[in-house]
């Protein structure tokens, strides 16, 4: 009793000092395994395309992008690509994702690989119930036999969210028997709602760490807890002590994460809202270590993480080699063509009113973007703040005019328009103050900045409940129709920013 009133009475300590960040920019649900010397990690990617970003590191500290897991979606699939899971056994590399169904419902799915980068294999749907099934996690149980456990969504539809182990087929081609319930939420803080649960077994137990309440977004109320049982179907017990991850001075809404050992330590990689960026930034990586105590629960430990890598105050692309860099993704329902080229990125156009668009996540609550426009354009060429497919804000340039447009639940507004000097070069620029108030500007022939509002467009509107607002270059016209920008160039300036090296011209990822 002495032993875990002690632990009870160190857990606020933790909440305010020991989450760090390892993964800046939207990284949702992170998850991570070691193969061989290495650790890799993905993550959410929702709605934006390719799906699954790759990272590796040997330190768990410091990631490379290292391609992605989708770069077609799976046929049986057509939006929300949620939760991956990478695992590794038996020399091969399995991922657990969820996707929604065509004409169906959310389903837990598996696809394999022989190394892990690829390429991946789908396997298909394991499980898809009516309310929807999502955050897969396999287990062996103290036998050795092999489950998938999950959770039912069923906050989607007014209902319990209960947590779910089946027996799952060697190949991950199926589930066997009938599904057991592991566990639900019971306790206040957890607010009708558990999910993403991760377990690691250690010293006769299996640990449960899981994700409870609200979540995303602006009114997110995410924490993590966890739980522990000496069988893997059960009886499951919850530390008296949970959450044991909550919000702190910097970040908020922590969870939905792995555990993962490294040289006899302990570390969880989870997600959480920066206090300062929140749903404008995403939910961005952090590592927290842990300990397993004397009495036989998880004790998270303060000790801060050495070459930690910050916000990187500048990021420079300038499209050098012949593919996008892994930091740009695009929407999963367009058809988005984009080549690189003799240090250009060539867009091909998409005729709505959002045209065609590749983003990269917003880092910062200031921060300014520009980009070079070519002077060969036949589509409207554009430096877009984008939230979905129907909410971005942009500044467009065709046949000499530029145009201010907000789109807003699909519905079009042009804020300004004006015509603009013929000149051998044309930069578009965008600055962000406080996350919501963006101007953009516009120079030509290397003279100062025009400003196009001097009034801050408002872009409070734009984030999507559980992604981030993304700094986009957009093409829009007919498909026959193209765009070519140059140089693309991301400021970050927020209070406090920790800053590091500017990255290299040319290599536009924000970790290496």
């Amino acid at each position: 009793m002495r032993l875990l009133f002690s632990l009870l009475m160190l857990l606020p300590v933790f909440h305010l000092r020991a989450q760090q960040l390892v993964l800046p920019a939207d990284h949702p649900d992170p998850s991570v395994v070691q193969i061989g010397n290495e650790y890799w990690a993905a993550g959410t990617t929702s709605n934006w395309f390719p799906a699954f970003t790759l990272y590796r590191s040997h330190d768990l500290v410091n990631w490379k992008a290292s391609g992605h897991v989708f770069n077609q979606m799976p046929a049986w699939a057509d939006y929300y690509m949620w939760a991956p899971e990478i695992t590794y056994e038996n020399g091969k590399v399995y991922l657990y994702y969820t996707g929604h169904k065509k004409g169906g419902s959310l389903c837990i799915a598996a696809a394999v690989a022989d190394k892990p980068e690829g390429p991946y294999r789908d396997l298909g749907p394991l499980m898809c119930e009516a309310d929807g099934s999502i955050d897969a996690f396999p287990m062996r149980d103290e036998q050795g036999k092999l489950y998938m456990i999950w959770k039912e969504d069923g906050n989607s539809k007014g209902k319990p969210t209960p947590i779910w182990a089946q027996e799952m087929k060697e190949d991950r081609t199926g589930l066997l028997g009938n599904k057991k319930e592991l566990f639900r939420a019971d306790t206040p803080w957890e607010k009708g709602l558990v999910e993403g649960v991760s377990i690691i077994k250690r010293q006769g137990y299996f640990y449960a760490f899981y994700a409870a309440a609200a979540c995303c977004g602006k009114t997110c109320s995410y924490g993590t807890g966890v739980a522990r049982a000496k069988n893997l179907l059960g009886p499951w017990e919850k530390f008296p002590g949970n959450p044991v991850l909550a919000d702190n001075d910097n970040w908020k809404c922590p969870g939905h994460g792995t555990p993962v050992e490294k040289d006899g330590r302990f570390y969880y990689l989870y997600h959480g809202y920066s206090t300062a960026s929140g749903a404008y930034g995403g939910r961005q990586g952090l590592l927290s270590e842990f300990q397993f105590t004397p009495d036989g629960w998880v004790q998270f430990i303060d000790r801060p993480l050495r070459n930690a890598p910050a916000v990187p105050a500048t990021i420079t692309d300038l499209f050098a080699g012949n593919r996008l860099d892994d930091a740009w993704h695009w929407s999963v329902f367009q058809p988005v063509q984009a080549r690189v080229s003799r240090n250009s990125l060539q867009l091909q156009a998409l005729p709505g009113n959002g045209g065609a668009y590749v983003g990269r996540s917003v880092m910062a609550p200031h921060y300014d973007a520009q980009v070079t426009l070519q002077q060969n354009n036949t589509a409207e060429a554009g430096l877009a703040l984008v939230g979905d497919d129907k909410n971005m804000v942009y500044a467009g340039v065709l046949n000499g005019r530029i145009r201010l447009v907000q789109l807003k639940k699909d519905q079009e507004k042009v804020l300004m328009e004006t015509a603009i000097p013929a000149a051998a070069s044309l930069v578009l620029k965008v600055a962000v103050t406080h996350n919501t108030g963006a101007r953009f500007m516009y120079s030509t022939g290397g003279a100062a900045f025009k400003t196009l509002n001097d009034e801050p467009v408002d872009i409070a509107f734009l984030p999507p409940w559980d992604r981030a607002v993304r700094i986009a270059l957009l093409a829009r016209g007919a498909a026959t129709q193209q765009a070519f920008f140059k140089k693309f160039v991301v400021n970050n300036h927020a209070e406090n920013l920790a800053t590091r090296p500017a990255l290299k011209p040319g290599n536009s990822q924000a970790l290496r």
